[in-house]
């Protein structure tokens, strides 16, 4: 027989095996369930868009900025509509690939709110 001095910790430790066993089955139902793996989807499907190449058209190279004129159509991943534009780039040897004329496939993103061409491919 436990003395009564002691029935509140009893009880507390009953309620702390409780809430442990209740977390444990809510983890285990979790980690059962098709929820990770539907966020795992949503996951790629997002980073996806974010890789999804735009077209363009190089209208202007500026080699000391870090800065191309791209005519382009629309860019999905943010939003923006067709049209001709400064963006940075990523890296300057990517203004070493291309010339003004050229056609290209790239990706715009938008790092620290500036939009800058993240992959830069000529077009064939």
């Amino acid at each position: 027989m436990i003395p009564k001095r002691f029935n509140n910790l009893v009880k507390l430790n009953k309620e702390f095996i409780m809430n442990a066993f209740s977390t444990a089955a809510f983890l285990a139902a979790l980690a059962l369930s098709p929820m990770p793996a539907a966020l795992a989807q949503a996951t790629q499907a997002t980073a996806g868009a974010a890789d999804a190449m735009s077209t363009g058209e190089v209208r202007k190279i500026d080699k000391s900025t870090g800065k191309m004129t791209i005519k382009h159509g629309p860019l999905a991943n943010v939003g923006m509509d067709a049209m001709t534009m400064v963006f940075r780039v990523k890296d300057k040897a990517m203004l070493d690939q291309v010339k003004v004329g050229d056609k290209i496939n790239f990706v715009a993103e938008e790092p620290n709110g500036q939009l800058t061409v993240t992959r830069l491919e000529k077009q064939q």
